[in-house]
């Protein structure tokens, strides 16, 4: 949105800070009452402020996206703007499907079931703890006494021991352990639920989201129009200029809601993805593609999951 509107606003700040030099020398010279010429320099005036808070906006977005690509600050670089092939994302999975591939795929419910399988081993070693230890032992003597009869030998046993302290410890260990996995049981299931209400949360945003940029999209096409009739009646000496610098702040304004809200829908659907847990890249990245591989494999990645434009 920075790099194809910038330019725009620069040169329509231009052109205000003309219309405003007209305005106050009109005043001046009395051609236009005082009122008329106030009115018509506050408006351009208001025009001139609504164009520094989006010029400062779209820069802060550029400088933003210069230190997520770690480039030096003030370096000054431009981005290749590709034709856009459409704003459609869908998504294609029922709520159902959504919800089911959250619980299979989301990391924290891995997370929990590792932990009731941790405490499953616990339960089978407290049983293990009571049962009798058993040792084998064997070995070679040798006795540097000559008056023996033997003063070689071998031997070899066995041990048993048993501490009956962990007999009576058994049961509050036991309670413990039950306890724990009453508790584990509990967290898997209101961590089931929250996860189900992302996935519903997120599914409601990506459609209020369509729906704000569709009537962005209405919004920008009609003052696009309006914009076109307008610079035919100045062309006709029927319009005024400050007419027509309206229109155009008008028309780029509704160009950067549109870009805003085209962004926020692209955000409310990579959101509903990352709420069932899928991997963004796709299983068919290793990481050891070069760029061209890569970009081509997420290019059809993003494709295959609803968003026709690839990008």
């Amino acid at each position: 949105s920075a790099e194809r509107l910038v330019n725009r606003f620069s040169k329509l700040e231009g052109r205000v800070e003309k219309a405003l030099h007209n305005s106050r020398r009109l005043a001046k010279s009395g051609q236009t009452s005082p009122l008329t010429a106030l009115t018509y320099e506050r408006e351009l005036v208001d025009i001139k402020k609504q164009i520094n808070q989006l010029m400062l906006e779209l820069r802060s977005a550029k400088m933003q996206l210069a230190a997520l690509m770690n480039v030096p600050p003030g370096s000054d670089f431009s981005l290749v703007i590709p034709k856009r092939k459409g704003t459609e994302l869908v998504i294609r999975q029922r709520p159902e499907e959504l919800v089911r591939s959250a619980l299979i795929n989301r990391p924290e419910l891995r997370e929990q079931a590792y932990r009731g399988r941790i405490n499953e081993k616990e339960a089978e070693a407290a049983v293990l703890e009571l049962l009798p230890g058993a040792s084998l032992y064997a070995g070679l003597n040798l006795d540097t006494n000559d008056f023996l009869f033997n003063n070689h030998w071998a031997g070899w046993g066995a041990k048993a021991s048993w501490n009956l302290l962990r007999v009576f410890t058994y049961p509050s260990k036991k309670r413990q352990i039950e306890a724990k996995d009453a508790v584990l049981n509990e967290q898997a299931l209101a961590l089931s639920m929250a996860i189900m209400t992302q996935v519903h949360v997120a599914r409601v945003r990506y459609h209020h989201a369509h729906r704000i940029m569709d009537s962005a999209r209405e919004y920008k096409d009609v003052q696009h129009k309006i914009l076109h009739q307008v610079q035919a009646q100045k062309d006709s000496d029927m319009a005024s200029e400050q007419s027509l610098i309206r229109e155009e702040m008008n028309d780029l304004v509704a160009a950067v809601k549109f870009d805003i809200a085209y962004a926020d829908l692209q955000n409310a659907f990579a959101a509903v993805y990352a709420s069932i847990g899928v991997d963004p890249y796709g299983e068919n990245v290793t990481g050891q593609e070069d760029v061209a591989s890569l970009a081509a494999a997420l290019r059809q990645t993003w494709i295959e999951r609803g968003d026709r434009s690839g990008g």
